[in-house]
């Protein structure tokens, strides 16, 4: 395994703000790596200097000689009249009947190839990006939040194309169950460190434990041995017979190296203000058509929303997701049907690009204490703020100022201060970070009021909604089953999918190519079977293990409060288990032969 790229030593800051310093880590061949941190952090900067397109304020930058990156960014390269087929032809190493087979694994097929991009949906665009960059040939991919926007399907469809690739790749993801699904080494961008992690996302979670449980150990071990000699010195420096050995001792103090241990990022936590009385029945919809013009998307759709019900909305990208969601909303009127509100229901819609309907004169705060509700107090309104990661200066920028991703936690906290009990939110995790995302979905979770939610993070989706609304073929229908089934369904679909434009021929070097790619395909399926059995048996035996303890601790006589909050811990891990065996288990069915 050769070396691609390293950074010795690196520097990097804005003004005062300092991303990482003296940051060392290298990245060798084969290697899939998740990049992770909180927001601002670094990640995306550190990918710009990989790329060329900022550069480190001191240290050193080694690439491997004729090292070839591919960078998905964020952004798009180019029009919505250009053609894909057009864009393919520009700029890559492979030709284009040879990509476009390569492209049928990432589920494209001419209908696509021969489309403007305007007419593609978030998910296809996003695919055919990833297919130009397939075809510069490069050493080394760069992903930053691929999976935004994308729905299941596409999510899905990049997930296994990552997971048989034998190219090397970073990915930003703030979506823990695909990374937990393509990568094996995590590199932490946080607190001005970078920090490379060997084994996947659990692996690093568990190996950051330790290290910070060592850490703590040896600080505490170090502080009390100096407290010892200085005592010793307080005590017995001034006499004569104990000074020679007092010195000495000092001299011990000064030769210990500080042991850096660097304070734990806060753990986000989301406040949601309780929700306004309203009535029993929040809308009821009665053979409901709606469209734009003369086009009818959806037809037919009957469903009642009662209070404090929980509801993800599942379909693929173009399926009518978003319609229904505006209906919902009343910023879309039926064409057909009724559709009535309930008593005193009031609506927080939060779509996707709301956050440039912000006045950019206001300031963060302004803005947030502008939407809130009579009754939200300044303090809860500066507690929000601060957990969607405004906090100090950083509330008294003007909008104007801020990023996209900022706009958008802005927008969200509005939504989140109208006290509205109907929250409607169309993709609210994006632009969030782990640690918000979390809080973000214990806060619904306990919210006693009704939300109805499109997500693409399957960990926020499955624990958010308990009932699931499936769009399909202009249809609006309960699905009957779990979310987990739901994925499960459409893993199967993939997996059976026909390619497209299979009866292009295939000659000479693309033959090659092709058997090359199916053997490196089962080869990879094959590795991540046995990998997926270890971890089944590794979860196995934490829950064997952790049902035993939370066994033996609920049978004593009494326990202390101290034993209560063990085994709410205790009871949350175990969930966490189960969760991760459930999803081992699916990915074991959806490989094996």
């Amino acid at each position: 395994m050769s070396n691609l790229l390293q950074i010795i030593e690196g520097h990097k800051a804005f003004g005062p703000k300092v991303l990482f310093e003296e940051a060392t880590f290298s990245i060798e061949e084969g290697e899939h790596v998740g990049v992770i941190g909180p927001n601002g952090a670094g990640k995306s900067t550190l990918f710009k200097i990989l790329v060329e397109q900022d550069e480190l304020d001191s240290g050193e930058f080694v690439r491997k000689k004729g090292l070839k990156l591919g960078y998905l960014s964020q952004h798009d390269d180019w029009t919505p009249e250009t053609r894909v087929e057009d864009y393919l032809s520009q700029g890559t190493s492979m030709p284009l009947w040879e990509l476009k087979s390569l492209g049928r694994g990432l589920g494209l097929g001419e209908t696509h190839f021969n489309s403007k991009v305007r007419d593609l949906s978030g998910g296809y665009r996003t695919r055919i990006k990833l297919l130009y960059l397939l075809g510069t040939q490069p050493d080394l991919l760069l992903l930053d939040e691929p999976t935004n926007y994308l729905d299941l399907e596409s999510v899905l469809t990049l997930e296994k194309f990552l997971q048989e690739t034998s190219s090397s790749f970073l990915l930003i993801s703030h979506d823990r169950e695909f990374l937990r699904r393509t990568t094996d080494h995590i590199l932490e961008v946080e607190s001005g460190d970078i920090v490379k992690f060997n084994g996947g996302l659990d692996d690093y979670f568990e190996q950051k434990q330790i290290l910070r449980s060592q850490l703590e150990t040896a600080a505490l071990s170090q502080s009390q041995k100096k407290a010892q000699i200085l005592e010793f010195v307080a005590r017995f420096g001034a006499k004569a017979s104990k000074a020679k050995q007092a010195q000495s001792r000092l001299k011990q103090v000064e030769k210990m190296e500080d042991i850096d241990l660097k304070p734990l990022p806060i753990k986000a936590r989301i406040k949601i203000p309780p929700p306004k009385h309203c009535g029993k029945t929040i809308m009821t919809l009665d053979q409901v058509s709606l469209g734009y013009g003369e086009k009818i998307i959806l037809s037919g759709v009957s469903f009642s929303i009662q209070r404090g019900d929980h509801i993800a909305v599942v379909g693929v990208n173009g399926a009518g997701k978003s319609t229904l969601l505006k209906a919902l909303a009343n910023l879309l009127d039926a064409k057909t049907g009724a559709k009535t509100l309930g008593y005193e229901v009031s609506i927080g819609y939060y779509a996707q690009h709301v956050g440039e309907a912000l006045d950019p004169k206001l300031t963060v705060l302004e803005s947030l204490l502008s939407a809130a509700d009579g009754d939200v107090s300044v303090q809860d309104v500066k507690n929000l703020a601060g957990s969607l990661l405004f906090s100090g200066d950083d509330m008294d920028k003007r909008i104007s100022v801020l990023s996209g991703g900022e706009k958008a936690r802005v927008a969200f906290g509005q939504i989140l201060l109208q006290r509205s009990p109907f929250l409607i939110l169309d993709e609210p995790t994006n632009h969030l970070d782990f640690q918000t995302v979390e809080a973000l979905t214990e806060a619904l979770n306990s919210y006693e009021g009704t939300v109805v939610v499109v997500s693409h993070d399957r960990s926020f989706t499955r624990r958010v909604g308990k009932k699931i609304l499936e769009v399909r073929d202009g249809k609006v229908g309960l699905y009957l089953g779990s979310y987990d089934e739901y994925v499960w369904s459409q893993s199967q679909k993939i997996s059976s999918r026909p390619e497209e434009g299979t009866q292009l021929p295939l000659e000479g070097p693309s033959k090659k190519t092709n058997i090359a790619l199916q053997k490196n395909s089962t080869f990879n399926s094959a590795k991540r079977l046995k990998q997926i059995e270890k971890e089944i048996q590794k979860v196995d035996q934490e829950l064997e293990s952790l049902l035993a303890l939370q066994n033996q601790i609920s049978l004593e006589p009494g326990f202390s409060a101290q034993r209560g909050q063990e085994l709410k811990v205790m009871s949350e891990k175990i969930d966490q288990l189960k969760i991760q065996k459930n999803s081992l288990e699916e990915e074991w069915l959806i490989l094996s032969p």
